[in-house]
C-alpha cells in the first residue's frame, strides 16, 4: 500500500507541469566539502546520508499522532550507504479499487494486527512489494513522526516511516501490488530543479499539489512530504 494523496479512485493527474529547467552541474570545494550547485542552491555531497539521518533522529523527540479511529500503517524509508545514496521506491498497480493506484510511493502498508510491531510492518511490506529482506541486508536508523492524511477522499489512516539502510543497492523485483520497484539516486531526489507542481482533479474543483519529478517519475501527496522531512533531518 502505498500512501500519498489522491484524486478519485484510479484517476491520473490532469496534468503535470515541467520541472524546473536543469541546469548543468558543478562542484566546488569549501573548507574541505564538497558541495553541488544547482540553479544557484548549493547541496553538500550526499555521502554519509544514512549516518546523518540516524544522528538526527536518535537526538529527537518523535511527534505521535493519536486517533483511535485510524487504522496504522508503516512505510520503509530504505537509504543505501553510499557515496552516491540512492533510496527505495515503488510504483503501484493501476487498480481501479485502490484509493492510491498508479502512484510512486515508499514501500509499505497497513499493520498486521497489534501484535505486530510498526518495524516489522515497515520491513514486511518492503519484502513484499520489493523483495528487498531488510532483516538480512538492513539496519533500522531511526522512526520518523506520525503522518496522517485529513482528507474524506482516504481512509482514516496514521502512517509512521521507518529509516532503514543498507550496505548497497540490493536488486529488487515489483511484488504483487506494485508495477516497478526501483532505487532513485538521492542526488535527484533532493535537485531543487526537479521540484515542480501538478494538478488533479478533486470534488469542489482542481488542485495543484507540489512534486518531484525524476525522468518518468512523478512523488507527490504523503511520500513527497516525508521526503521533505528526511532533508531537514540530514540537512540537505
Amino acid at each position: 500500500m502505498s500512501l500519498l494523496c489522491v484524486a478519485e479512485r484510479g484517476q491520473a493527474p490532469l496534468r503535470s507541469e515541467p520541472a524546473a529547467h536543469r541546469s548543468r552541474r558543478r562542484t566546488h570545494r569549501e573548507g574541505g566539502r564538497e558541495l553541488l550547485f544547482r540553479r544557484g542552491v548549493r547541496l553538500p555531497q550526499l555521502a554519509g546520508l544514512a549516518e546523518r539521518l540516524a544522528t538526527a533522529l536518535a537526538a529527537r523527540q518523535r511527534e505521535r499522532v493519536v486517533r483511535p479511529e485510524a487504522r496504522r500503517a508503516a512505510v520503509a524509508v530504505v537509504v543505501s550507504r553510499e557515496d552516491d545514496p540512492a533510496l527505495v521506491f515503488i510504483r503501484r498497480k493501476v487498480r481501479q479499487s485502490d484509493p492510491w493506484s498508479g502512484q510512486m510511493a515508499f514501500p509499505g502498508g497497513f499493520q498486521a494486527g497489534s501484535g505486530e510491531s510498526l518495524a516489522t510492518t515497515a520491513a514486511r511490506e518492503a519484502f513484499e512489494e520489493t523483495g528487498l529482506d531488510l532483516a538480512a541486508h538492513g539496519r533500522l536508523l531511526g522512526v520518523m513522526d506520525d503522518f496522517s492524511p485529513r482528507t474524506p477522499f482516504l481512509p482514516p489512516i496514521v502512517v509512521t516511516p521507518h529509516v532503514f539502510a543498507v550496505g548497497a543497492r540490493e536488486p529488487l523485483a515489483p511484488g504483487d501490488e506494485a508495477d516497478e520497484a526501483l532505487w532513485i539516486p538521492a542526488r535527484d531526489i533532493f535537485d531543487p530543479a526537479n521540484r515542480t507542481t501538478f494538478a488533479i482533479a478533486l470534488p469542489g474543483g482542481e488542485r495543484a499539489f507540489p512534486a518531484i519529478e525524476v525522468g518518468s517519475h512523478l512523488v507527490w501527496g504523503l511520500t513527497e512530504r516525508i521526503l521533505l522531512h528526511v532533508a531537514e533531518f540530514a540537512r540537505i
